[in-house]
C-alpha cells in the first residue's frame, strides 16, 4: 500500500488510478502489490497489466553510492548446520562488499518452503536493496511483486525449477547421485537402494536421478522397491530403512540424500543390532559436520554450500548495481568424500541377476 510520506522515484499513478484502470478497490489492488494470495488470478492479471502500463513503481530502487547497503536472506530454518554453512558464506561476501545482511527463517512458517503473508511488505519497509532465498518455494505472485518492484533476488539451491530469467545457484546434484553410487558399485554392491528427499524438490530428483544413471551404466537393474522418500527428516529416514531392511531381499548398501537423513538410517541399523559397514554401507550427501562426528565417520557427497552462498551473494551485488548475470544457472561441483561407513557388501550376500559383482 502507499503510506504518507513516501518517495517515488519521478511523479506517477495513484494506487487509487492504478485500481480505477484495473476495475478493481483500492485494497484490492494493494494486495496484488504486496504480493498477497488471497487474489483471483484474473483480477491479479488485470492489476498487474494496470500497473505495467501505467508505470506504477512504489519506491526507489538500490543507490549504488549509498553504503553500506542491506540485503536480506532467507533460510528455511535457523536452526541447522546446513543453514549455517549458509550464513557463514553469505556474511563473508557480504563482508567483502560492505553490505549489512538482515537474516530471516521466513521461509519456515507456512510450510513448503514459502515466505509468510506480509513479509515482502517488511521487506520494502526496511529498504532492503536486494534478497537471497535458501531453498525457498516462491508462488507465482511473489516472483511478480519483486520483479515488479524491482528488488534484484537470487535462489540459493531453489526447491523447484524457477521460472524463465530467474537467477539460481546450485551444486551439481546429479553428478553427485553418479559419485555416490559408483563409489559403492566400484566397493562390489549390487544391492543399493536410495533414500530421497521430497518427490517433487530438484536436488532430491536429480540425485535419484543419478543414482539410477549410475545402475544403468554398470549393468545393474534398478529395483523399484529400493527407492524410498524420506522428506530430508531423519525420522522418516529411519522409517524407510525399516521397510528395506524387511524385504525379502534387503539392500547391502543405501545412499542417503542428506547427511541428516542418514543419521536416521544410522540409528534404525543400531537399532537392528546391525553394524556400518559390516552389515551395510552408507553414503550421505551434504558433508555437513554431523558426517565428521557421526561414527563411523560417513562417506558422504561434499556440496559446498558456503560458496554457494558466496556466489550467489555476488551475482546479486552485480545485480544490484544494474548487471546482468550472463546465465541464469550457476552449478558448483560436488565431490566424494570417503569416511568409514562404506566397505564391500557382506560375504554371505549372494549376488541375484545382474547383481554379479564385477571382474
Amino acid at each position: 500500500m502507499v503510506r504518507a510520506g513516501s518517495t517515488s522515484v519521478a511523479a506517477g499513478p495513484t494506487l487509487a488510478v492504478v485500481a480505477r484502470e484495473a476495475g478493481v478497490s483500492v485494497p484490492t489492488a494493494s494486495k496484488v502489490v504486496n504480493g498477497r494470495e488471497d487474489v483471483a488470478p484474473e483480477t491479479r492479471r488485470r492489476v498487474t497489466e494496470a500497473l505495467a502500463r501505467l508505470g506504477y513503481v512504489r519506491r526507489p530502487r538500490f543507490d549504488a553510492a549509498k553504503a553500506p547497503g542491506l540485503v536480506d536472506l532467507v533460510v528455511q530454518s535457523l536452526d541447522s548446520s546446513r543453514s549455517g554453512a549458509v550464513l557463514h558464506g553469505v556474511e563473508a561476501a557480504a563482508h567483502e562488499a560492505g553490505l549489512e545482511v538482515v537474516v530471516s527463517g521466513g521461509t519456515g512458517r507456512t510450510g513448503g518452503g514459502r515466505p509468510e503473508r506480509g513479509w515482502l511488505d517488511k521487506l520494502t519497509s526496511r529498504g532492503s536493496s536486494g534478497v537471497l532465498f535458501n531453498l525457498a518455494e516462491l508462488s507465482a505472485s511473489q516472483y511478480a511483486w519483486l520483479d515488479h518492484h524491482r528488488i534484484p533476488y537470487v535462489l540459493i539451491d531453489p526447491a523447484h525449477e524457477p521460472p524463465a530469467g530467474v537467477v539460481s545457484v546450485g551444486a551439481a546434484n546429479w553428478q553427485g547421485g553418479v559419485s555416490a553410487t559408483e563409489h559403492l558399485l566400484g566397493l562390489g554392491h549390487r544391492r543399493i537402494a536410495v533414500i530421497a528427499g521430497h518427490r517433487r524438490m530438484m536436488c532430491s530428483s536429480a540425485r535419484v536421478a543419478g543414482y539410477r544413471s549410475a545402475l544403468a551404466s554398470a549393468g545393474v537393474r534398478h529395483r523399484a522397491e529400493y527407492v524410498r522418500h524420506a522428506g530430508f527428516d531423519e525420522a522418516g529416514a529411519r522409517l524407510r530403512t525399516h521397510e528395506l531392511l524387511d524385504l525379502p531381499e534387503p539392500p547391502t548398501a543405501v545412499f542417503v540424500c542428506s547427511d541428516r537423513m542418514a543419521l536416521g538410517v544410522y540409528a534404525a541399523l543400531a537399532e537392528r543390532e546391525l553394524r556400518v559397514p559390516g552389515d551395510m554401507s552408507v553414503v550421505g550427501f551434504d558433508d555437513l559436520p554431523e558426517a565428521r562426528w557421526v561414527a563411523p565417520g560417513l562417506t558422504t557427497v561434499r556440496q559446498p554450500l558456503g560458496e554457494m552462498a558466496a556466489t550467489a551473494l555476488r551475482l546479486l551485488v552485480r545485480m544490484m548495481r544494474g548487471e546482468r548475470p550472463e546465465g541464469t544457472r550457476t552449478e558448483l561441483s560436488t565431490r566424494l568424500v570417503p569416511r568409514a561407513s562404506t566397505a564391500g557388501p557382506p560375504m554371505s550376500t549372494a549376488a541375484g541377476p545382474g547383481e554379479r559383482p564385477t571382474a
